[in-house]
């Protein structure tokens, strides 16, 4: 038994040293650029500028990625300067146009005859975009020249406010220039032995996870055992958890804003990128790699915790599987068989992106598989979640399936307690999550009507813009900084419970027609409040139990820890007849308790 803790303690200290190598990695890159790397990322045609202001750069050693970067950007910025000064039309050609032009009858004819035949490839482009951006005024009256003239300058500022995006970089291309050109120019230990550092960084703290762990299957009883937890630093709010917080946090905001200074991160996994789909490893490949290890690795904690639940120990294992292989190995063979990239278990409203234009013409290019896999994907909301939710609850899914639920059920295991239980809480569940919904719908409405009419304009919005806003706000923000960064804070289940779209879905489908409810006995409840404690989705199990009412809440997904941990078995997962299911508390007295729902 000594040795067994002594194997528990020293795994400990193999994973955070392990870890901290990790982290170190962060600032150990070096990285000389490259004017191939260079040109082959901003393209022939802008090389040229951007060549002039690179001089400084090219053969210089950089020890960090935040001075390189920085110069790299730099370089693109100054750029963008001369670009826009070549290109920019100057306003006083609205007064010069306006007097040649025809104020019955607006020609864009009169844009050629002002300005005259064009002499450089610049001009050419200055008179295309003028007639392109005066379209909608052809064969238009105007009352006076000076009316024309302040027409067409604000046409002439909106053709000089897209040069940047034309023939320049945008703020979003600079930062995928950069992220493409730090990563070709990486030069340092990582990227001249990225198998050694992979095995160092992530082979180790594994190692150390294992040793940790496995020894618990006889030092330590099966089940929760409220040792603690509340007092815990890491698991109740306290110093480590809040540093652990911290680290996510940053960690998303640099995944999704800032991933030209994760370079050497990435670098590592480019073999086992390369060996999968053939392709380098993109910060996506390396979050996914990440994202399966830790479901992967906690998954066994999970398995060990729960030994004495076959239930639980079947549901771990399920979203072990489903994430290592529809997550993970399949998309990216896919890729290497030249079809479209999907996980097969993924749908929409969480696959928000399924709808969009690029992903629509992607499969029905790919022939018989594309079309399958739109098929597929259209089946799983449409046919999928009402039969399924019917007979089982959104436990088929939120609980045996998802990937967010499986990185909830598993890494975020030791936070499910700080989930808040309050009145308040579950109100604000209620509209957020229903909120998010028909913000889903509404995008992919918008999305849609582009698609097949070719406009971008629905009652007044840009329907690009609204795809943005919820990319950024609900598919970045909210399912990833907040989702995931806010374990140590809110609980496991922070973006399932106030923030997933299918979660909503199924919920709704769950409390209104479904087989499933959790039973309660009411008369075998010693108010332990075991079960509300470790319910991740903020239900107050015991005020149920306690009243032999069934539970049939939106927001359950049908986890079952609330039966692991109860020390009378007064909760049960059932499948059964809808009769009876929306049953009214059965103790003597209940007529003095609110009923929820």
């Amino acid at each position: 038994m000594k040795s067994l803790k002594l194997i528990h303690k020293l795994g400990l200290v193999v994973f955070t040293l392990g870890f901290l190598t990790y982290l170190s990695l962060f600032f150990l890159g070096q990285y000389q650029l490259d004017k191939k790397d260079l040109q082959d990322a901003v393209g022939e045609q802008s090389f040229a500028v951007v060549n002039k202001f690179a001089e400084d750069v090219y053969g210089k050693k950089y020890d960090n990625q935040f001075a390189f970067v920085g110069d790299l950007k730099s370089t693109l910025k100054a750029a963008n300067t001369e670009i826009k000064s070549t290109f920019e039309i100057n306003v006083s050609l609205a007064e010069k146009i306006s007097k040649s032009a025809d104020l019955k009858s607006f020609q864009k004819s009169s844009i050629e005859e002002a300005i005259g035949e064009p002499s450089s490839e610049v001009e050419k482009w200055q008179i295309k975009q003028l007639r392109d951006y005066t379209g909608w005024m052809e064969g238009k009256e105007y009352n006076s020249s000076e009316e024309l003239a302040v027409q067409l300058q604000k046409v002439i500022g909106d053709v000089n406010n897209s040069i940047i995006s034309q023939k320049g970089f945008s703020k979003d291309n600079i930062n995928s220039k950069a992220f493409t050109v730090a990563k070709k120019s990486e030069v340092g230990p990582v990227a001249q032995n990225p198998w050694l550092w992979l095995f160092l960084t992530i082979g180790v703290p594994i190692i150390g996870a294992i040793m940790y762990l496995l020894p618990r299957l006889k030092i330590q009883h099966a089940g929760i055992k409220n040792d603690g937890i509340f007092h815990s630093a890491l698991k109740n709010r306290g110093w480590i958890g809040i540093l652990l917080g911290t680290f996510l946090i940053s960690f998303y905001v640099f995944l999704y804003w800032f991933p030209e200074y994760m370079t050497s991160w990435i670098v590592m996994v480019d073999p086992v990128s390369k060996m999968l789909s053939g392709n380098p490893a993109s910060q996506w490949f390396m979050y996914g790699f990440l994202y399966t290890l830790a479901i992967l690795v906690m998954g066994i904690r999970m398995i060990i915790k729960y030994r004495h639940s076959p239930y639980q120990m079947v549901r771990t294992v399920s979203v072990m599987f489903f994430q290592l292989a529809f997550a993970f190995v399949i998309p990216e063979i896919l890729v290497r068989l030249n079809q479209p990239y999907m996980d097969l278990k993924n749908m929409w409203p969480l696959d928000y992106s399924f709808f969009f234009d690029y992903r629509l013409n992607e499969m029905v290019e790919a022939g018989t598989i594309g079309l399958f896999m739109l098929g597929w994907g259209i089946a799983l909301f449409t046919l999928g979640v009402p039969i399924f939710t019917y007979l089982y609850g959104k436990r088929w899914y939120c609980s045996w399936v998802c990937g967010c639920g499986g990185l909830a059920e598993t890494l975020g295991d030791p936070y499910r307690q700080l989930s808040d239980k309050s009145l308040g809480a579950w109100k604000i569940e209620r509209w957020l999550i229903h909120g998010v919904l028909v913000f889903a719908v509404v995008m992919t409405a918008a999305v849609l009507y582009t698609y097949f009419t070719g406009s971008s304009k629905l009652l007044g919005m840009n329907t690009y813009n609204i795809r943005a806003v919820y990319g950024f706000g609900i598919g970045s923000v909210f399912s990833g900084v907040i989702g995931t960064g806010f374990y140590p804070f809110m609980g496991n289940r922070v973006w399932c419970r106030f923030g997933c779209p299918l979660a909503a879905y199924l919920g709704l489908v769950q409390r209104f027609k479904s087989r499933f409810r959790i039973t309660t006995n009411g008369g075998q409840c010693i108010s332990c409040g075991n079960c509300s404690t470790y319910c991740e989705m903020g239900i107050d199990v015991r005020w149920y139990a306690q009243r032999g009412q069934n539970i049939i809440r939106s927001s359950c997904v049908g986890c079952g820890v609330c039966s692991s941990v109860c020390p009378r078995g007064v909760l049960n997962l059932e499948n059964r007849d809808e009769n009876g299911r929306f049953n009214q508390p059965s103790l003597v007295g209940n007529d003095s308790f609110g009923v929820q729902s």
